[in-house]
């Protein structure tokens, strides 16, 4: 899959892309990245890609027109007009956005990937969103400078997915929000040493962990999933139980631990 990205900031790229367990989706191009510097298609001696709101107000606009000439090569480059080609959605990461959950990176994951259009200042002219930007898609409800974060978080996502960039190929599968969990929260994990001298004294593994039996522990992880989802992202659990993933005995036990919304 391949990701045009339309920036004033290519060079934050450049880390992202090269360090981490993640770099092999890119250096191999499982995940083809390829940055396009929006001043390359202003005009004028300055490359000018902003300037003031018509109507007033602080701060300034991307321009459409340079948007627009980046836009019409990188689609020219991927022959995204040419017959039989696999749709290519451009997306804007706005405050206007879908939420990026986990069901959206398994869209990009199956797909021929994306234009990714990186915002800066006020936003960008609505015509050249009008035009041209078929999808929208949010970090959260706050506020970045631009749009470079947005995008590294998808391609992050993305990538971690591919085949043979984790070490263990399953890793993914235990992951907060994956089907495999029905969408709760991992559980939490440990390592050595079998007891840590903690601020507050000698804290050892839970026991279950220790006790090679793989059907207790696999029921142990389960139930403490379904701790931390309800005592920390209750929201998630609601929306777990409304897809009917939660089995008679997990609703048994988070009442019994009083952990149900409807118990506390």
């Amino acid at each position: 899959m391949r990701f045009d990205i339309i920036t004033l900031f290519p060079e934050l790229f450049a880390p992202f892309l090269s360090h981490g367990i993640n770099r092999r989706a890119f250096e191999s191009r499982q995940v083809d990245v390829r940055l396009w510097q929006l001043r390359d298609f202003a005009e004028g001696n300055y490359r000018r890609v902003d300037d003031r709101p018509f109507g007033g107000g602080p701060g300034m606009v991307m321009q459409p027109d340079p948007l627009y000439r980046c836009w019409q090569a990188i689609r020219a480059d991927r022959g995204a007009d040419l017959p039989g080609a696999d749709p290519v959605p451009t997306v804007l990461f706005s405050p206007l956005g879908e939420r990026i959950a986990h069901p959206v990176v398994e869209r990009f994951c199956s797909g021929a990937g994306a234009i990714l259009v990186c915002g800066r200042y006020e936003g960008l002219d609505q015509r050249f969103i009008d035009a041209c930007v078929d999808v929208q898609l949010s970090l959260g409800d706050f506020v970045l400078s631009g749009g470079e974060i947005p995008a590294m978080a998808l391609l992050d996502s993305v990538a971690r997915l591919q085949p043979g960039v984790l070490n263990d190929a399953g890793s993914h599968q235990q992951d907060s929000f994956n089907p495999a969990l029905d969408g709760l929260l991992d559980c939490p994990h440990y390592t050595r040493p079998e007891v840590w001298q903690g601020p507050q004294g000698e804290v050892p593994v839970p026991p279950v962990l220790l006790s090679g039996h793989h059907g207790q522990i696999e029921a142990w992880r389960r139930q403490q999933s379904l701790r931390q989802t309800a005592q920390w992202r209750p929201d998630v659990l609601d929306s777990v139980r409304a897809r009917g993933a939660l089995s008679k005995r997990d609703e048994q036990w988070l009442r019994a631990q009083a952990l149900d919304k409807d118990v506390r």
